[in-house]
């Protein structure tokens, strides 16, 4: 069976999370992709938060799954004509470097289009035009800069980043996207494009709603929050959703750090609601009966479902919520994550040998194609397809062997 990519060859010139997140759906896909890294050194993260000394650091293994890794000095002439020959032979360019590194390389937009008219030039950058352009972004930048920490932790507390690589990762998904629909658009007109995704619009994309809600202000206080007070810009609202379900996160047994339950309260959930917690008298009384009566006391419905919550394991609720199909989900720590049978099953959660590093578990991909399977390989060492890629270019096993010793490869 083929896969949704096949015949795509993809030249990856990203490193550390946002553009290899970006490349690395791409070949689960199916996309060829060739990592171009620097001679002897290669991606940053090879060597950052090692776990193992002289072994590829997990930050990159889990990033770099399925790809072809090949080494060039795009300092040296040589290196700039190998260059040269491998932009006219793919259909994407990724790169993720710092604004006009790319152009300082002697490759603007115009010249990598002159080489290539069919190529998707692709670019995630920290920002778009204009005042922040030149700035240097990285994840809780973005999450900053993009409207997600304003209004994340609670009321009473500092601006909170949010666990999720949003900015990254998050970026990366969103430069897939573009990818594939500059890819699409070329089968009709037969030319390639120039795509870019800036962090910081990335981020505010997955903040719309947030945005929605300082509109909302204009015409009185949010009363889907918790906060007693209204200013004039969203406030930080701890677990609220801040829509039209109200829900909050409620204590479990033994009460861990992350013996804790999300219940979201819809209308049709708050009779059986009412009956688990042991007070069915308010599935009929008026003070309680409604959303609209629920609205001005929601800190104190919650509080009398955690007070039966504590009584029983996160596991237990979830089990007795969902008999009643009211929507919940249990607060899973990452080793509840990393060891849970399910997501494994599903291949959400991969195990992966490596030739140095040994097995170690990564996440396998998020989208699912039927008739594309993923099978998530391992990263590539070092330069580990410099012969094959430059094999499939021309090179033979002498010319190899001066563009190594001219320190080109």
């Amino acid at each position: 069976m083929g896969k949704a990519l096949d015949g795509v060859r993809v030249l990856d010139m990203t490193h550390v999370q946002s553009g290899p997140s970006s490349t690395q759906i791409l070949a689960w896909l199916g996309a060829d992709v060739i990592k171009l890294e620097t001679p002897g050194r290669g991606d940053i993260t090879r060597g950052q938060l090692r776990d193992l000394p002289g072994v590829d650091s997990l930050y990159f293994t889990m990033l770099n799954a399925n790809k072809r890794s090949i080494t060039l000095n795009m300092k040296s002439e040589q290196g700039k004509q190998v260059f040269d020959q491998l932009v006219s032979s793919v259909d994407v360019l990724v790169e993720n470097f710092g604004p006009g590194v790319v152009d300082r390389f002697g490759y603007p937009w115009e010249r990598l289009a002159e080489l290539n008219p069919r190529l998707i030039y692709a670019s995630i950058k920290g920002f778009g035009p204009g005042r922040y352009a030149d700035f240097k972004a990285y994840e809780v930048i973005a999450q900053a800069m993009g409207g997600a920490m304003s209004t994340t932790g609670f009321e009473d507390g500092p601006p909170t980043a949010t666990g999720a690589q949003i900015g990254d990762s998050g970026t990366g998904i969103h430069l897939v996207a573009a990818i594939l629909a500059a890819l699409y658009q070329r089968t009709n007109t037969g030319r390639g494009q120039r795509v870019q995704v800036a962090m910081q619009d990335a981020v505010l994309n997955l903040c719309r709603v947030k945005l929605r809600d300082q509109q909302r202000l204009a015409h009185g206080p949010l009363n889907e929050y918790p906060n007693d007070v209204f200013g004039d810009e969203v406030p930080r609202s701890g677990n609220a959703s801040g829509g039209g379900q109200p829900g909050w996160a409620v204590k479990c047994a033994p009460g861990g750090p992350n013996d804790y339950i999300y219940v979201i309260i819809q209308p049709v959930g708050w009779q059986p609601i009412t009956r688990l917690i042991g007070k069915p008298e308010l599935a009929e009384d008026p003070d309680w009966a409604t959303p609209e009566a629920r609205l001005s006391k929601l800190d104190k419905a919650f509080s009398m479902i955690e007070e039966w919550t504590e009584k029983h394991t996160k596991w237990e609720v979830m089990e007795a919520l969902n008999a009643h199909n009211i929507p919940c989900g249990p607060i899973l720590s990452t080793r509840e994550l990393a060891e849970d049978a399910t997501l494994a099953e599903l291949g959400s959660v991969v195990e992966v040998d490596h030739p140095e590093r040994g097995a170690f578990k990564t996440v396998g991909c998020p989208l699912k194609l039927s008739d594309s399977p993923v099978e998530v390989e391992r990263s590539p060492l070092l330069g580990e397809h410099n012969a094959e890629v430059f094999g499939e270019l021309g090179y033979g096993a002498d010319d190899l062997d001066r563009l190594r010793a001219a320190g080109v490869i």
